[in-house]
C-alpha cells in the first residue's frame, strides 16, 4: 500500500435554491501509510465534507477517493473495515461500562466473544483505562471519555484512524495526554487523518499537513516546511480605535522597505520582517509620527496561522 488516502480531483456539491453549490472542488490528496496527516480549515471550507466522503457517510459527485487502496464508491464495505472513525461527539453508549462498549464494538467488527474480551483489555491498555475500565460511561470524565472513543475506533485494528476534532472541550492536561497516545498509536503503525482548530495540536503532532479553503487544498507540507515559506519575523499589531487607523498603518508600512509584507484584518495587522528587534523601534517610531495609536504590539517567529492566514486571506483563530 503505496498510500493510506489518496484522492484525485474530488468533488461534491449540494443542491441549493440557486442551484447546484460545489463544496468540495477537486481536492487532491496523498496521506502515506503510518503517518498523522494534518487538516486544517475553517468552517464551510469543505473539511467535513472532504471527511465525510473518505468514510463512506457521503458518496463523492465525481473524482477518485482510495482508502487503504480501496474505491470509496466502489468498495464502501472493504473501506469501512479498514478504517476506524472517531466523531467530535463519540459513540459509546453512556449507559454501559467503558470494557462492554469496547466489547460490542469487537463483535460488531465480527470477533468471536472471547478475541473481542481480549482485544478489549489490550485497547484498555494502550490508552491507559484500567482504573475506569468497569465504570459506567456517565461517570467518566472527558478525558477518559475521548480515550474511550479512540479505544472503539482502534478495536478492529483499522489501518486507518479518522480523528474529528479529538481533543475540543480537553483541559490542557488531558489535550496533552490524548496527544501522547495518538502518537503511540502511529508508532504501532496506525496512520492518523487528523482535523483540529487547535493550530499548536497539528503543528505538535502532524507529520505533514494540508490546509483547505473555499472547497481546495491551499498549501500541503510539513509544519516545518509550511513555516519556513514565511521567513524572517512576525510583528502584530493591534489598533485601539477604528479599522481607519489601521488601513493608514497599512498605507505606511508599504512605504518601507524593512516590511518585507504587510497582511490587515480589521484592527489589527501582521507585518513580516526579517529582523524583529531591530524593526520594533523602526514601527513604534513610524506610527508616534503619524499619531496612529496602537493598542498592542507582539513579537513572534511564524506559525501555522501566519501560513494560513497568508495562503486563505485570514485567521484560522477568528473562525
Amino acid at each position: 500500500m503505496k498510500y493510506a488516502v489518496f484522492t484525485q480531483d474530488l468533488k461534491k456539491s449540494f443542491a441549493t435554491k440557486k442551484g447546484p453549490y460545489e463544496v468540495v472542488r477537486g481536492v487532491n490528496l496523498a496521506v502515506s501509510a503510518g503517518e498523522i496527516f494534518g487538516f486544517l480549515g475553517p468552517n464551510g471550507a469543505g473539511k467535513t465534507t472532504t471527511l465525510k466522503m473518505l468514510t463512506t457517510l457521503l458518496q463523492p459527485d465525481s473524482g477518485t477517493a482510495l482508502v487503504s487502496d480501496f474505491d470509496v464508491i466502489q468498495n464502501p464495505q472493504e473501506v469501512r473495515k479498514r478504517i476506524g472513525y472517531v466523531s467530535q461527539i463519540g459513540g459509546a453508549d453512556r449507559e454501559a461500562k467503558g470494557i462492554e462498549n469496547l466489547i460490542l464494538q469487537g463483535q460488531l467488527y465480527g470477533m468471536s466473544a472471547s478475541l473481542a474480551k481480549k482485544r478489549a483489555e489490550e485497547v484498555i491498555d494502550i490508552l491507559n483505562l484500567s482504573d475506569c475500565a468497569d465504570r459506567f460511561i456517565n461517570t467518566y470524565s472527558g478525558g477518559q471519555r475521548r480515550r474511550l472513543d479512540i479505544g472503539l475506533g482502534i478495536m478492529h485494528r483499522p489501518d486507518v484512524l479518522f480523528l474529528d476534532e479529538p481533543t475540543t472541550g480537553l483541559d490542557p492536561q488531558n489535550r496533552a495526554n490524548l496527544w501522547e497516545h495518538i502518537r503511540l498509536l502511529r508508532e504501532q503503525g496506525t496512520t492518523i487523518f487528523l482535523t483540529s482548530h487547535y493550530l499548536d495540536e497539528v503543528d505538535f503532532l502532524s507529520d505533514r499537513l494540508a490546509i483547505m479553503d473555499q472547497g481546495r487544498i491551499v498549501a500541503e507540507g510539513s509544519p516545518r516546511e509550511l513555516k519556513k515559506q514565511i521567513a524572517g519575523d512576525v510583528v502584530s499589531i493591534g489598533f485601539k480605535s477604528d479599522e481607519k487607523q489601521s488601513l493608514r498603518a497599512m498605507e505606511l508600512f508599504k512605504r518601507h522597505s524593512f516590511v518585507r509584507e504587510a497582511t490587515h484584518e480589521n484592527q489589527s495587522m501582521r507585518l513580516y520582517v526579517e529582523d524583529g528587534a531591530a524593526a520594533v523601534p523602526q514601527i513604534l517610531r513610524l506610527l508616534d509620527e503619524e499619531r496612529i495609536h496602537l493598542q498592542t504590539i507582539e513579537l513572534s517567529v511564524p506559525t501555522l496561522d501566519d501560513v494560513f492566514l497568508k495562503r486563505t486571506g485570514r485567521s484560522l483563530r477568528e473562525n
